[in-house]
């Protein structure tokens, strides 16, 4: 790979600086759910009530234990660095956003009623539903108790552009899975490719790339123009990852991670393979294809579901979506050079582009 100034970079890898920075970011989430858990027993706690207690814990501490990629918090830091930030004043806001994606995923994978998380059973699995709601609830509060705390790294004017950000991000992504949910119960088939990329800006634009980005560049000091400049790359970023993520969900095991295969298929989830599926298929696959995306998770069988995956492949769906990913992925290259000209070249801009690479050959 090639840097901004031409030349070729080492044979750095985006999954080593992913190892690189996690390990300071979990440190400071479990420090989080130690210190909350700890708040908890001060008021009005009796020991008789011990095993509760511990219940409640296990339970919240379930996802955040289980450790994603942590691709959202690394870039916020990456961003953060390349501006001048120290990592340890960038480590709490880090944390933060991935304690926001644990909360939001337990809520989530109980509404698509998803059988799964990062390879064990989804949570509302483990437990009774409302159980693993409250579970999300307890984060979520952790969350805002970390970012308020950032006033002593970056002071108070700081900590609180970004829980406006942290809102921002949080009302977007809100409204995008409303979206997403809904067009889901409809039924929705006469969606185009630009109503994926509506629901995809919130849920996966702004919530994975550009919101973490963000963050890093409020953290850094970087003025208006220029954060709201992130978007030029952020977008096509974020698409490419979405796609490159429902692609992967119909033909990848998630180096064995994942024992359901085609999640999005038996979810009815709006993707550019189903639309485009839609869109070429001829009159008598149509009307099954309806026939079978009309029906809930449950009734689906797998047999159903694989008749859909195979007429993607039969259609050329996958292969578009594919070409789709890799345009947009070009797209944010360009724009990291040409648009965010104002972030330093360096290690951390670097580390940037080999995110770009990352999330367009990723098999997991």
């Amino acid at each position: 790979m090639v840097n901004g100034t031409g030349q070729v970079l080492a044979q750095k890898t985006f999954k080593s600086v992913l190892a690189e920075r996690k390990p300071a970011i979990w440190a400071e989430i479990d420090h989080y759910l130690k210190h909350s858990r700890d708040v908890a027993k001060i008021h009005l706690f009796n020991e008789r009530y011990a095993p509760e207690e511990q219940y409640h814990w296990a339970v919240t501490r379930e996802y955040p234990e289980r450790q994603g990629k942590y691709i959202r918090p690394v870039l916020l830091m990456i961003m953060a660095e390349a501006l001048g930030v120290p990592r340890e004043k960038a480590v709490r806001t880090s944390a933060a956003m991935q304690v926001s994606e644990d909360w939001i995923l337990g809520h989530d994978d109980w509404q698509d009623n998803s059988e799964e998380r990062r390879g064990k059973p989804a949570l509302h699995r483990l437990y009774p539903s409302e159980i693993a709601i409250n579970a999300g609830d307890t984060l979520h509060a952790v969350m805002w108790k970390i970012l308020r705390d950032n006033a002593d790294l970056v002071g108070h004017g700081k900590t609180f552009k970004l829980m406006d950000e942290f809102h921002a991000i949080l009302m977007r992504t809100c409204f995008g899975q409303t979206c997403e949910m809904k067009w889901i119960k409809e039924g929705k088939s006469d969606f185009t490719d630009e109503d994926v990329f509506f629901i995809m800006d919130g849920k996966t634009v702004y919530y994975t790339i550009a919101g973490p980005l963000r963050l890093g560049a409020i953290l850094g000091g970087a003025t208006k123009e220029q954060v709201d400049s992130i978007f030029h790359f952020a977008r096509p970023l974020g698409l490419c990852f979405q796609i490159r993520d429902d692609v992967l969900d119909i033909t990848s095991d998630f180096e064995g991670l994942k024992k359901q295969f085609c999640n999005d298929i038996y979810e009815g989830k709006k993707t550019v393979m189903l639309g485009h599926l839609m869109r070429s298929a001829n009159a008598a696959d149509t009307k099954r294809l309806n026939e079978i995306m009309a029906k809930t998770r449950e009734q689906k069988s797998r047999e159903e579901v694989k008749w859909v995956l195979d007429k993607m492949k039969e259609y050329g769906s996958i292969e578009y979506a594919t070409k789709l990913a890799e345009k947009f992925a070009a797209e944010a290259r360009h724009a990291l050079d040409t648009k965010l000209t104002w972030v330093p070249e360096g290690e951390a801009k670097d580390d940037l582009r080999l995110a770009v690479d990352f999330i367009l050959t990723r098999t997991h």
